[in-house]
Parts: structure tokens; sequence; C-alpha cells
């Protein structure tokens, strides 16, 4: 492990969840969580466990990303207030 990556990994993550919470459009929500998938997809492979930041690049940051932006298309873009 090296320990100034996994703390600047955690800073980046942190960021990215609180960002996510306060955002009003969905769209980049989204976009931001796939983002924080990657990111801990890269976290997983820095604690030297592949396989799962294999899956969750695969199913985090890929497939639900895109799931979640096919029904954004299909409904609205913009959280009511």
């Amino acid at each position: 492990m090296i320990i100034p990556i996994d703390l600047i990994l955690l800073l980046f993550v942190v960021i990215l969840a609180i960002t996510v919470i306060r955002l009003k459009d969905l769209l980049s929500a989204v976009i931001l969580l796939g983002a924080y998938s990657f990111l801990m997809a890269l976290i997983w492979v820095e604690l030297q466990s592949v396989d799962v930041g294999f899956t969750e690049a695969a199913v985090g940051a890929g497939a639900t990303t895109a799931f979640l932006i096919a029904a954004i298309a299909r409904t609205t873009r913009w959280e009511k207030e």
C-alpha cells in the first residue's frame, strides 16, 4: 500500500460522495456516481484485490451507470424541489 495514494483516493471519494448528494441534475449525479465507482475500483486494486476492483469497474462504473442513464432518458433530468 502506498499511503499518499490511498489518502488522495479517499479524499476524492469523499468529495464525490458529498457532491453527488447535493446535486439537483440527475444526469450529472449519475456521471459522478460512475466516477465514484471507478475510484472505488482503483482503491480495491491498490488494496491488492484485483478481482473485486475489476468487478466494481465492470458493474459499478459500467453497467449501473448505463442503466441509470437509460432510466433518466425515459424520465426527467431534473429533480423536483
